[in-house]
């Protein structure tokens, strides 16, 4: 299982995402070190410090966190690709400030201003992407190793358990306040889901993220419709649905780089599941 096509293609969200979470802990992180940067009772409720509230929600505490992190969310750019960046950057604001109130109410029960209860990066949106990874990416490969049974998204868990654990209780509490508004995003709390941004403000990710460090930009691998018809015919539901897919489904897996016609057949076969059908594509992309 892998995240769609190779780099930030149909993501621009995401990479400039990850961009500034990479730079704020090169420039804040790491060198303030853990204890300086996760919120505070003070930080919230005494002298409110918005530039501390920023850099917390960008800046990891340690090398070891930013290399788990990032790649955790340049895999979760599967999701950006799969609802648009507009959706994506809502998600992104909802998961971080629901995750910025649970935070709060949980420093408010200590009220102990030198207390350091909260650690410091993007965990609201990587935890938050569990929820649908966990609810809507299947399980597509099962393999075992000296006896003990994994999947293709056991790594994906592992490098999350990780993380959650880096900082014990402190990144446990922050990983909960995210897992936590990803639940409350997916449950549709005030129609979240349909909420859109203007599009200039959208758009605005794609001007700020920098440009591909290769060389030569490639446009999206496209999956040829001969290995779509390959994976269809292997796929295990093989019920096809009597229902066209939609010109918005079939869209949405044509900016991920699949081919029309694949496209048009995997969600066919998937009766017209989005993420299954791009399992589809992805396995036939893989073989």
């Amino acid at each position: 299982m892998n995240g769609g096509p190779s780099g930030f293609n149909n993501a621009p969200v995401t990479k400039a995402f990850v961009i500034a979470s990479a730079l704020f802990t090169v420039f804040f992180g790491i060198r303030s070190g853990s204890s300086k940067l996760g919120l505070t009772y003070q930080d919230i409720f005494e002298k409110f410090r918005i530039w501390k509230l920023i850099i917390s929600t960008f800046a990891f505490s340690s090398t070891p966190e930013l290399f788990s992190g990032l790649y955790l969310l340049y895999y979760f750019r599967v999701f950006e690709r799969q609802i648009g960046s507009n959706k994506y950057s809502v998600f992104i604001l909802f998961s971080g400030f629901v995750s910025v109130i649970l935070e709060a109410i949980l420093l408010s029960l200590f009220k102990d201003p030198t207390a350091n209860l909260l650690t410091s990066g993007p965990y609201a949106l990587v935890f938050a992407s569990f929820v649908p990874f966990y609810l809507d990416i299947p399980v597509t490969k099962r393999f075992g190793v000296f006896g003990v049974n994994f999947s293709d998204k056991s790594f994906i868990y592992l490098a999350g358990v990780q993380l959650l654990l880096s900082s014990w209780k402190r990144s446990i509490f922050t990983g909960i306040c995210g897992i936590i508004a990803g639940s409350l995003y997916r449950l549709n709390i005030f129609r979240i889901r349909k909420a859109k941004l203007p599009e200039f403000m959208a758009s605005l990710f794609s001007r700020l993220s920098l440009p591909s460090l290769s060389s030569h930009s490639q446009p999206p691998r496209r999956i040829s419709p001969n290995l779509g018809r390959q994976a269809v015919r292997s796929y295990r539901a093989a019920v096809p649905s009597s229902t066209e897919p939609s010109e918005e489904a079939i869209a949405t897996l044509v900016s991920m780089g699949f081919d029309q016609n694949a496209a048009r057949q995997a969600l066919v076969h998937a009766r017209n599941d989005v993420n299954a059908a791009t399992n589809i594509l992805l396995e036939a992309h893989s073989h």
